[in-house]
């Protein structure tokens, strides 16, 4: 058999055309009962606040609801003692952790104000606990479309499984005011559309259009959720102003004008948002020089984090393998001709700028000081900030895992193929989520930057009302709320 023959036996049916492959039963119920597993598991156990950042989103959250996006300092005080009451008394003595005064006299949290927004609806309705659920079931809708437009049969059901079964997504999805599986999920979404967008060439044109601004409007909230989430916005806005010089993608006209300038609207609405919040259209609620990246941190982070992010999502040992044996098949098939050829190229394509968007969020982080001074029983709190790369490394796992159950000799065995890696992996991802879950909650009360202990809320305190503060203000915290003697964790970087 030539080169090119083994190739195409090695691809699954629909290689040449992967976006209209007939949608099988089995693929929909294996994806619905993948995100029904994570629904499961979130929604078992009661929901619990682990560490400041925590409080510092509920307190926004709640503010938001009463409608007030910046508080003043009689408010400030208020929802400070109607919290006290609501959550056993951690907020009885110290003002409400993580929140700045501004120089204009009102009160903000420092986190970047994405999250509080998209949990409103969710706050007002009484089912907080569906927020970051129903944000995931967006990303297994995206991941579902984009990673058959890309792959074929059974790559959705495959996408939304790795996705849903680590233990990094099980272990955040439960975190009701934590923006982490939210904005993972804005940023998984986001790609998936995208992605459909750009390879569903049979797509009626406005359907194209529609997905691919869908997609960027979810990247654009989960930016404003975490603004280091502009990396990967930034991927996706590259990738599709080169899609859009490809003759061989052919985007529906104007695209790129409707995708691109929601881009452009995005950005000068957030930087007028910035300089009225917090006086400059490059400001945020973090003081200058409290979020710290450092070549220094590198080397103490590789130490550090790998082996903590196998645990919590092994997935990325797939999306590696994945991304090797492209690389692989590109060098060596990328020049045979015809399908074969125009199969690797796009798979090269599709692959590198989902690496790059990976790459380049665990690359800014990789320097982050703050994971460095972590010990080593604080893994949930550190994996956090590598979290929204979850997407992108779930479709190249499914590229992995079509390839090896998709092939024309083994396509009957495919469904039970898919059902039993997904199994194997959510077992996985339980543990590691309880292993990571039960390790946060037996943190001793008052611990440096970390949450309450085992008895109830701990004792991490900002400064007591009528210190200095940020502004000299009465009622004033300390940097970022920071509990005496330690850093709080930041719950992301402007």
């Amino acid at each position: 058999m030539s080169t090119a023959g083994i190739v195409t036996a090695a691809a699954p049916r629909a290689f040449g055309a992967p976006a209209r492959a007939r949608l099988n039963r089995a693929e929909i119920v294996i994806a619905v009962a993948a995100f029904a597993g994570l629904c499961a598991y979130a929604l078992a156990t009661a929901p619990r606040l682990l560490e400041p950042d925590d409080y510092a989103y509920l307190a926004s959250v709640v503010a938001l609801s009463q409608g007030h996006l910046t508080l003043s300092t009689s408010q400030y005080h208020a929802l400070a003692a109607s919290l006290a009451r609501s959550v056993g008394g951690f907020y009885s003595t110290s003002g409400i952790v993580q929140w700045v005064h501004l120089s204009s006299g009102r009160w903000i949290s420092e986190k970047d104000p994405g999250y509080p927004f998209l949990a409103l609806p969710f706050q007002l309705l009484h089912v907080i606990r569906l927020a970051p659920l129903c944000y995931g079931a967006l990303a297994c809708v995206g991941l579902f479309l984009g990673a058959r437009a890309w792959l074929g049969r059974y790559a959705g059901a495959a996408a939304v499984g790795l996705y849903c079964t680590s233990g990094a997504a099980l272990v955040f999805a439960w975190r009701d005011y934590m923006p982490t599986f939210t904005g993972a999920s804005l940023i998984a979404a986001g790609t998936g559309f995208l992605l459909w967008a750009v390879l569903a060439g049979h797509a009626v044109p406005g359907r194209r259009i529609g997905a691919g601004l869908a997609g960027f409007v979810a990247l654009e909230a989960a930016v404003f959720t975490r603004y280091t989430d502009i990396l990967a916005l930034g991927c996706a806005t590259l990738a599709v102003i080169i899609a859009g010089r490809s003759p061989a993608v052919r985007l529906p006209a104007r695209a790129l004008w409707w995708w691109l300038g929601s881009v452009a609207a995005f950005g000068a609405g957030l930087a007028l948002f910035d300089d009225l919040v917090y006086g400059g259209p490059l400001q945020s609620g973090y003081r200058a020089g409290e979020i710290t990246f450092s070549l220094s941190a590198v080397v103490p982070n590789l130490r550090l984090m790998p082996g903590e992010l196998i645990r919590a999502m092994p997935v990325l040992l797939l999306g590696l393998a994945a991304l090797a044996w492209i690389v692989v098949r590109t060098v060596r098939l990328g020049q045979v001709g015809g399908e074969v050829a125009t199969a690797v190229r796009r798979d090269f394509a599709v692959g590198v700028t989902l690496a790059a968007s990976w790459f380049s969020i665990w690359a800014l982080y990789a320097g982050y000081t703050w994971t460095t001074t972590q010990p080593a029983s604080a893994t949930v709190h550190v994996i956090r900030f590598y979290v929204p790369a979850l997407g992108a490394i779930s479709l190249l796992g499914a590229w992995l895992v079509t390839r090896l159950t998709t092939v024309p000799r083994r396509a009957a065995a495919a469904a039970p193929a898919c059902v039993a890696v997904l199994a194997l992996l959510f077992a996985q991802g339980a543990w590691s989520a309880n292993d990571m879950r039960a390790a946060a909650m037996a943190r001793p009360p008052g611990r440096p930057g970390l949450g309450p202990g085992p008895g109830g809320p701990g004792p991490l305190r900002g400064r007591l009302p009528g210190a200095p503060g940020r502004g000299g203000a009465p009622g004033g915290i300390g940097p970022g709320g920071a509990p005496p003697g330690g850093t709080p964790p930041p719950g992301g970087a402007p």
